[in-house]
């Protein structure tokens, strides 16, 4: 027999839908990040429904999920409060040829919090990190854009996606008005700005759990010297690792801000928030040249706006971030336990801030090693737990922590066994996961079907799996 044999069952319909959706969809998902190259081969995972810290796939498997929708939700799927608040908003109508009650709410609401000046709200986080550069340009009258390099993703528009290896339509001359700087290192960013007068600098505000308020100001302090506007990335920080995020919990003042991912606990809002001489450019009270700054017809949909109005209601009063917190350091912890009993320290283990854990997987060398990622998550997968990363909600309460501690130390054991052998032959099914960007596809997605009576399987190649991004 097979040792696919057991998947062929448990995953067979959301093997079937993703065979359909790739003939439909380019990668056969709407979002890199959630593509089949990032999941273990025979383990595609389609969801049908989430509730709280878990969700169900098509064929009826439980699992409890990390990472939840992204970063996108921080208080479980499916909040019953935050859905009911859409839900009356829906019911009273989701998009009007004017402005609506609820555009004025949010606003208020989210620059109370965050303690900004104006917001313009819209769908994606890139929408609005592309428009704060569009601001910045337009304020300084330059056209540079210097970003930080070690930052995985800031925009799926033009001006980012070129630094990146998937650069395939993007014009050179859109690529060389983007410069990188390394993050933590004062001089080199300084150097960059006197070397190329950039219209803004654009980062996130950490790399790592350390402390990074004296740099972070000093970013702040060399932009201002030189006429460069500081934008600060909060789709990560805003609402998970505080509820004004970053610049609230180290005490920042960016000329401009970007939030989006939990703002609405899953729900499709983000924002470009900052100081009113700047974002004045998109409005109706000004003498400077107009900025197209954020318009789309879904850019205010009621429902979104009244989620992350009722979001951020909860956020300031029940301390969602000291929640996250701690059940952060509990799975933290637990994890740290069944790593050091199960002699594999140096090769698994998490980093990041307890609100956004993610974990390393290396190979007997002490490498990064994607086979042994995929091995790892194949094992997790097998045990009812879905974990792109550790990334954490306040719905996944003590049980469901225990729960996951004791899928991390099944998955262990298989593991260790791995690099006792040196290699993930023979642990591993199907092949590895993939990087984030790559230059090219490089894998083959497949179809797997039984072949005869002995459980033998033939892979057959379809298209080929896209890229991941975030």
């Amino acid at each position: 027999m097979s040792p696919l044999d057991p998947y062929f069952d448990r995953f067979a319909t959301s093997r079937a839908h993703q065979a359909r959706a790739h003939r439909l969809i380019p990668g056969g998902a709407h979002t890199y990040a959630k593509g089949d190259d990032q999941m273990p081969e025979w383990m595609p995972v389609v969801v049908d429904r989430g509730e709280g810290a878990h969700v169900w796939d098509l064929d009826g498997n439980r699992f409890i999920e990390y990472g939840q929708g992204l970063r996108a939700v921080t208080l479980g799927h499916a909040e019953p409060r935050v859905v009911a608040a859409a839900v009356r908003q829906m019911e009273r109508g989701t998009n009007f040829s004017r402005p609506a009650r609820v555009e004025l709410e949010a606003a208020e609401a989210f620059l109370d919090l965050v303690g900004a000046e104006c917001v313009k709200f819209c769908k994606d986080g890139s929408s609005a990190t592309t428009a704060a550069v569009k601001v910045a340009r337009a304020a300084t009258g330059r056209d540079t854009v210097a970003m930080c390099g070690d930052h995985p993703f800031l925009s799926q528009d033009d001006w980012f996606i070129g630094t990146t290896p998937m650069d395939a339509g993007i014009p050179q001359a859109v690529k060389d008005l983007t410069v990188a700087f390394p993050y933590g290192d004062l001089g080199a960013l300084v150097d960059v700005l006197d070397a190329h007068r950039p219209a803004c600098v654009i980062m996130e505000a950490v790399r790592d759990e350390s402390d990074p308020t004296d740099y972070l100001r000093a970013c702040i302090a060399a932009c201002r010297e030189r006429g460069v506007v500081f934008v600060l990335d909060e789709m990560i920080t805003g609402f998970r690792w505080s509820a004004r995020g970053a610049q609230g919990l180290f005490g920042l003042d960016p000329d401009l801000s970007t939030f989006g991912k939990a703002l609405a606990n899953g729900h499709s809002v983000s924002a470009l928030a900052g100081r009113r001489d700047l974002m004045a450019a998109g409005g109706l009270d000004t003498d400077a040249d107009r900025v197209f700054l954020l318009s789309s017809t879904h850019g205010a949909e009621t429902h979104g706006l009244a989620a992350a109005v009722e979001t951020m209601r909860i956020a300031r009063a029940e301390d969602v971030e000291g929640q996250l917190m701690r059940q952060g350091a509990r799975l933290r912890e637990g994890v740290a336990e069944v790593v050091r009993q199960s002699g594999a320290e140096g090769f698994v283990g998490t980093a990041g801030r307890d609100c956004n854990l993610v974990f390393y997987t290396r190979d007997p060398d002490g490498a990064a090693s994607q086979p042994y990622r995929t091995l790892f998550l194949q094992e997790l997968t097998r045990r009812g737990v879905l974990a792109p990363s550790f990334v954490i909600t306040t719905a996944h309460t003590d049980p469901v922590i225990d729960e996951t501690v004791e899928a991390v130390a099944g998955a262990l054991a298989v593991y260790v066994r791995a690099l006792d052998a040196g290699t993930t032959d023979g642990f591993l099914l199907g092949r590895p996961v993939q990087p984030v960007f790559r230059k090219k596809a490089g894998t083959v997605w497949t179809s797997v079907s039984r072949s005869g009576g002995d459980g033998a399987v033939s892979a057959h190649p379809r298209i080929r799996a896209t890229p991941q991004d975030s």
